[in-house]
């Protein structure tokens, strides 16, 4: 059974550590099971035993929710894959199930894509949202790209903690990648001030930002 062979992997010293990081997560409930042998594991999977897991919803530790979340975005018919996040996303509690989850055939389906994206970034779960906001910084920040995506995390709810820290995250890269047309949302205050903030403190971090879009935005916190 995949449980058993998880548990094998078990570090616990490991598990202690994730669990600083990952505090929704009870530490009962994390193994300590690393994401290189998460990935290897996924490889070894196929067929019913994949179907299987999939569908035994929901899981009981975080390293089935990560291996999961693998084995989704390996999917490459597009319908199945979205089924199966429609299936799994309310089950997402932290962020390291949803930023593992990457589905490589949105990457091929944007236009198809991103009326799916609307409805998760509409949910009244956290972590789906959260899920959504990583999947427009994922696959339309470069060739996909529009001025219109830009405005699609600021319209959704950001007090949760891990809300309001990917939706900073999103435009602090898209500063690195897209600056003419995201800087208005700094300068015109599109943004609520804590995400305001995070997001130019995480630009200011990053080596894609040049010094001197840096030394501009320092001029721009609210505080």
């Amino acid at each position: 059974m995949l449980s058993a062979r998880l548990a094998s992997l078990a570090d616990p010293a490991y598990a202690d550590f994730q669990a600083k990081l990952i505090p929704t997560v009870p530490r009962n409930k994390i193994l300590g099971v690393r994401l290189p042998q998460l990935r290897a594991l996924a490889k070894e999977i196929k067929g019913d035993e994949a179907a299987a897991f999939l569908a035994a919803l929901p899981h009981q530790t975080l390293e089935e929710n990560l291996l999961h979340a693998i084995l989704v975005g390996r999917e490459r018919d597009f319908e199945t894959a979205l089924a199966e996040l429609d299936a799994f996303l309310p089950y997402a509690d932290n962020w390291a199930v949803t930023d593992i989850l990457r589905p490589k055939v949105f990457a091929r389906r944007p236009d198809e894509t991103l009326p799916h994206i609307k409805r998760w970034l509409a949910s009244p779960l956290p972590y789906i949202r959260r899920a959504a906001v990583g999947f427009l910084m994922a696959y339309y920040l470069d060739e996909n790209f529009s001025p219109a995506i830009l405005a699609l995390p600021a319209k959704i709810p950001q007090e949760e903690y891990y809300v309001g820290m990917t939706v900073a995250w999103f435009y602090a890269t898209s500063l690195a990648k897209q600056w003419d047309e995201t800087i208005p949302y700094l300068e015109q205050r599109r943004l609520p001030a804590w995400t305001h903030d995070k997001t130019i403190r995480k630009a200011i971090e990053s080596y894609r930002v040049t010094p001197e879009q840096k030394d501009y935005l320092k001029t721009l916190k609210s505080k």
